[in-house]
């Protein structure tokens, strides 16, 4: 199946903010909890850094990532003209 010029051209556009979401998502999931030992010296709260970072920062940010990847890829179906309207979703 040979896609149109706009359909590759969306799903580039669509894979390259997948992959910098996910690199996102490894860096707060791997790198940030592997230097949560080196962090623990630095308090919030009475709480060290690195316990805070995995209690509330991760969350927080994959949270961040859910409503940037949505917002991103609404914007990117109109300008496609893929949009879904109001009530036209699948049931």
């Amino acid at each position: 199946m040979r896609l149109g010029r706009r359909h590759r051209a969306y799903w580039q556009r669509n894979l390259k903010m997948t992959a910098l979401l996910l690199a996102v998502w490894f860096v707060v999931s791997f790198v940030v909890s592997f230097f949560a030992r080196d962090l623990d010296s630095i308090t919030i709260i009475g709480f060290p850094l690195g316990f805070y970072m995995g209690a509330q920062g991760a969350p927080l940010i994959y949270l961040v990532i859910i409503w940037w990847y949505a917002r991103y890829m609404s914007r990117l179906d109109r300008e496609y003209g893929v949009h879904q309207g109001e009530g036209e979703g699948d049931d």
